[in-house]
Parts: structure tokens; C-alpha cells; sequence
């Protein structure tokens, strides 16, 4: 997706340890533009596989995520990193670990919101080594929900998190691909 990838050149930053910071219109300040028009190619990639939910976790994804259920007519549902109190015992789970935050969390959704009839698109706005979209779709199998796909705002293709899952079966469709990135040469797209 040009527009996304002409933002990530003017507006992305590279930072050691392989970190690309987007907060300033992704993850932290959000650009609604530019997410209206993720949502909307995302949604179109997917709009004739019968999705009944997208599922996401917290908290980056979920902007992505509400873009892409509205255009294709379903709840935005996502996966909390910890169990709160105003959640009951009744969850499907998983962990993950986080490449950002170097640490493994549990992932839980309740069973109240997904279930068997469901066909979920996974969303998220990164992807990098597959832990998050392997958990969400961990989850997807103990609730008995089929995984239709994955739509991905950025993925850093050259980590190989989505070739092993492409290779595994899950159809990922990715807006913007980096082929690589460093400080000193800035970012090649796929």
C-alpha cells in the first residue's frame, strides 16, 4: 500500500535494536486517515470470507482493527493482555511474547465472544517474528473459530515471522512489507 509506505519513509523512524517507531501516526497518535484507509484495503482483501469477527491485541491493534470491522460489517474484538477483574474465569488463552516489550504475556478472550460459528480475521498493526498472530490463533482453535486470514498494517518481512506462518497455511496480507531497515540507510520496502 503506497500511502502507508510513503508515511512510514517521511514520518517512521529507525532506532537501535531494530525498533521502528510509527507513534506518531500508528500506535500512540493515531492519523484516522490513513487508518480509514488501512481498514478499507484490508477489509477489501478479505470482504468475501464471510468474517464474523476481527480479533486483535491490546492495545496497538485495535485501531487497525475497529478500521477494518467497520468496513466489513462485524465487531472488533480484542485479546487483553492480562486478565482483569471485570472478566470472568470463562476465557480461552494463550501466551505470547512480545518482541517490543521482551516479555511473555497471557493473552485472554472471553468465551461470552467467540465461539465456534466464528470467522475471525486476525488484525494487528505489526508483524515481526508471529508470536502474537500465533497466540491469537491459538485462541481461535480452543474457542473451535476459524482463522480466515491475517491482515497486517507493517510486517518486517526479513524477521520471517510470516513466511513460517504463510508456510504454516494462514493467508497474511500485509499493507506494508520491509525488506529491511538500520539507522544509517533508512527502510527498503519488499
Amino acid at each position: 500500500m503506497q500511502l502507508l509506505e510513503e508515511r512510514i519513509r517521511n514520518s517512521g523512524k529507525v532506532f537501535p535494536g531494530d525498533v521502528l517507531k510509527v507513534d506518531s501516526f500508528l500506535n500512540h497518535q493515531l492519523d484516522i486517515e490513513l487508518l480509514d484507509a488501512i481498514g478499507a484495503e484490508i477489509a477489501a482483501r478479505y470482504g468475501d470470507c464471510g468474517v464474523t469477527k476481527v480479533l486483535t491485541s491490546e492495545a496497538s491493534g485495535i485501531a487497525v482493527a475497529c478500521f477494518v470491522a467497520r468496513y466489513l460489517g462485524c465487531p472488533a474484538l480484542f485479546a487483553k493482555k492480562a486478565k482483569t477483574s471485570n472478566i470472568s474465569s470463562n476465557v480461552w488463552s494463550a501466551v505470547a511474547h512480545s518482541y517490543t516489550h521482551n516479555n511473555d504475556y497471557t493473552m485472554v478472550v472471553s468465551r461470552e465472544y467467540l465461539g465456534a460459528d466464528d470467522r475471525v480475521l486476525l488484525v494487528d498493526d505489526f508483524l515481526a517474528n508471529g508470536c502474537a498472530l500465533r497466540a491469537l490463533t491459538a485462541i481461535c482453535r480452543e474457542a473451535g473459530a476459524e482463522v480466515v486470514g491475517a491482515g497486517i498494517a507493517i510486517e518486517k518481512a526479513y524477521q520471517g515471522g510470516g513466511d513460517e506462518l504463510r508456510a504454516e497455511g494462514l493467508r497474511i496480507e500485509s499493507m506494508a512489507k520491509i525488506a529491511s531497515m538500520d539507522e544509517n540507510d533508512g527502510i527498503t520496502f519488499c
